[in-house]
């Protein structure tokens, strides 16, 4: 029997683009594990004076203009959605959480259940909120009834970024790019997604 592959959604926002890097990397590695991938952003809530103010903020608003945005479809599509951004005073962006508001619709049919979750974060400083804005992600995660598939400690990679809730990076206030020990991270997690969710779907069927 064909199974069909895994469906899932990579859903980010990005102000200046360190986010919307880890995005496309665990979007290319759940391809590779064989996952049909949709990679959409949140909409931006930021007023366009304040976009225009940052040189790095305008920038990356332009890169991105391609990237479709995220609906609540996005999500009853999935098999496993990963939501990705960086903290804000150690909780999740406004963006990310004002799309997360929108799927009350789906929510009350029972639409958000069963599914796989997880979630990356970037933040300036070092333990500038990481654990709390994953932490906080997840709380609507047990609200939906999902089932958070964190990347613990299941590889040496993790061993390297000492993060068992997500994918992080620190970025130092736009210092210090994405390198191979965030790229590492964020593949292993998406690969890992993949496995439960496959191992999820069949056992469902």
């Amino acid at each position: 029997m064909t199974r069909t592959p895994v469906k899932l959604a990579v859903i980010y926002y990005s102000s200046t683009g360190f986010s919307a890097e880890i995005a496309k990397e665990i979007s290319e590695a759940a391809q590779k594990a064989g996952a049909e991938v949709r990679l959409v952003k949140a909409a931006e809530l930021a007023p366009e004076a304040a976009i225009a103010s940052n040189e790095g903020w305008a920038a990356h608003v332009a890169a991105s203009a391609g990237i479709p945005e995220a609906t609540p479809a996005d999500v009853e599509w999935a098999d496993a959605v990963i939501f990705g951004g960086p903290t804000r005073f150690g909780n999740i962006s406004s963006q990310l959480k004002q799309f997360i508001d929108t799927l009350g619709g789906l929510w009350v049919q029972g639409k958000l259940s069963d599914k796989v979750y997880s979630g990356f974060v970037t933040t300036a400083t070092a333990h500038g909120g990481q654990e709390s804005t994953l932490l906080a992600l997840y709380n609507s995660i047990h609200h939906f009834g999902g089932l958070v598939v964190s990347p613990g400690y299941t590889d040496p990679v993790k061993f390297v970024d000492g993060n068992p809730y997500g994918t992080s990076h620190v970025d130092d206030q736009g210092n210090n790019p994405i390198g191979d020990q965030t790229r590492n991270a964020a593949r292993h997690q998406a690969e890992r997604v993949v496995k439960i969710a496959a191992a999820l779907k069949a056992g469902l069927a």
